[in-house]
């Protein structure tokens, strides 16, 4: 591997089988399956939307014409469509990697129905739980990689979301709670490779984060659509002054494929962390705090009603 990482230093990722979340076309979780299955991965590309994950899975065969793609949809906002993602992707055996990339981000204020906040649902509690149902067929891939998008906009967080999660705030701050649920990101990665670790589970856990990258994910956050009025203007901002979103995805992509120890942390290496090749970096200090790491493991599994690993 060069010293400065790009894709080309993807190794052939034949035979290997990696979930993707959120892969809508033209953002982060796009170009990360579209790089995997460039090097001959199964990529599974798990969405909210049949219409959406199939759009996304016939660009990526426009690219790659043998690309082998497998769609599930997933709602990780709803704890029950994320279990039945969890059944339903049994059929795909032995997982190497699952990517943890879909959010949300800056929503108003919003509870699920099952009680929660939606970004705090959407970010964290539901890949919490996507990951411990496909935990058996990452163990069964003999090495299996958990790769977790954060942001440095988990440095907004003055403290970890510990609070019980379904008790609505006062006062709703829709970027903490942002930077709440991108902390935790780095909490649960932390966690969960304690854990593997300490009770020999073959699997590690990593996070990355893509700097300033022009996807839509502020537009639909704020506007609930990405083009349209006040939403193109705002989508428009940020891609003229932001990294692509293929670059965006570059240290995740890394997480996914280099031989890297678990508890990595990757991100661009320019300036500020906004763009760049990827390369390891570390959290703010509360994301290194592990009483509150094991603390939202224990919240995480009584809020999912599941424990593992």
């Amino acid at each position: 591997m060069s010293d400065t990482w790009t894709p080309a230093d993807i190794p052939d990722q034949a035979g290997r089988t990696i979930v993707v979340t959120g892969p809508s076309l033209g953002g982060l979780g796009h170009h990360t399956a579209l790089e995997l299955a460039r090097r001959g991965a199964h990529v599974v590309l798990a969405g909210r939307s049949e219409a959406k994950l199939a759009e996304t899975a016939s660009a990526l065969r426009a690219e790659v014409p043998a690309a082998e793609v497998d769609r599930l949809v997933v709602d990780l906002s709803d704890l029950v469509s994320v279990r039945k993602a969890g059944a339903r992707a049994a059929t795909f055996g032995a997982i190497s990697a699952l990517v943890n990339n879909a959010g949300v981000m800056g929503t108003p204020q919003r509870r699920t129905s099952d009680g929660l906040d939606l970004q705090l649902a959407t970010n964290h509690f539901g890949p919490f739980l996507l990951t411990g149902l496909l935990l058996p067929q990452l163990v069964a891939s003999g090495a299996g990689t958990v790769v977790t998008v954060s942001s440095q906009m988990h440095r907004l967080a003055r403290r970890a979301p510990l609070e019980d999660p379904r008790t609505v705030p006062r006062r709703y701050a829709r970027w903490t709670v942002y930077g709440q649920s991108k902390l935790a990101n780095l909490l649960f990665t932390a966690e969960l490779d304690r854990r593997c670790r300490d009770q020999g589970v073959p699997i590690k856990a990593l996070a990355a984060h893509p700097g300033f990258a022009g996807t839509h994910l502020a537009a639909n956050g704020q506007y609930g659509r990405a083009s349209g009025g006040i939403a193109s203007v705002l989508d428009g901002a940020i891609r003229a002054v932001s990294q692509s979103a293929a670059a965006g995805a570059w240290p995740t992509l890394m997480a996914v494929t280099a031989e890297l120890p678990g508890g990595t942390y990757l991100g661009p290496d320019g300036p500020a962390e906004f763009a760049g090749h990827p390369a390891v970096t570390v959290g703010s200090k509360l994301a290194r705090d592990p009483a509150a790491a094991r603390e939202l493991w224990e919240i995480s599994q009584r809020t999912t009603g599941l424990e593992f690993p």
